[in-house]
């Protein structure tokens, strides 16, 4: 059960006149579908099962938040900051990644079809054969690094 519900977050966006400090926060099974959470802190934050589909969280500090199971097509993660995150079977399916930090992630069953890592830091990411790549390949057929 999250800590917010969909209407206080906007609120929140809406008034902090800053990016909210969402670290460690449980929004976990939340709709936060195309929401605009630029450069906010949701470091440690439970967002698992949660619908961010095309949310823009360009810039955004998830270092460590379990994001598993989450439906994120056609996310915007530019340059988010995603070391030792949960994406275990997560939708990332056309999402945005360009320079962002998955190092020592987890894409455990993750699906990036067709999402772009563009210079995307994938060192020591981690992953099954579940895994289904930018272009199809599942698990070892593809190597992280060759989508960046």
């Amino acid at each position: 059960m999250p800590e917010i519900t969909r209407k206080e977050l906007v609120l929140a966006l809406i008034s902090a006149g800053t990016t909210p400090r969402l670290a460690g926060v449980d929004l976990s099974a939340l709709n936060m579908a195309r929401l605009d959470l630029s450069g906010s802190n949701l470091r440690g934050a439970n967002v698992s099962a949660s619908n961010l589909q095309e949310a823009v969280l360009r810039s955004c500090n998830l270092t460590g938040a379990n994001l598993s199971a989450c439906q994120m097509p056609y996310a915007d993660l530019n340059g988010a900051n995603l070391t030792q995150a949960n994406l275990q079977g997560t939708n990332l399916t056309g999402a945005r990644m360009t320079g962002a930090n998955l190092s020592n992630a987890d894409l455990s069953g993750a699906n990036l079809q067709s999402a772009n890592l563009q210079g995307a830091n994938v060192s020591g990411v981690k992953f099954s054969e579940n895994t289904i790549w930018p272009d199809g390949k599942r698990g070892s057929a593809g190597a992280p690094t060759s989508y960046t």
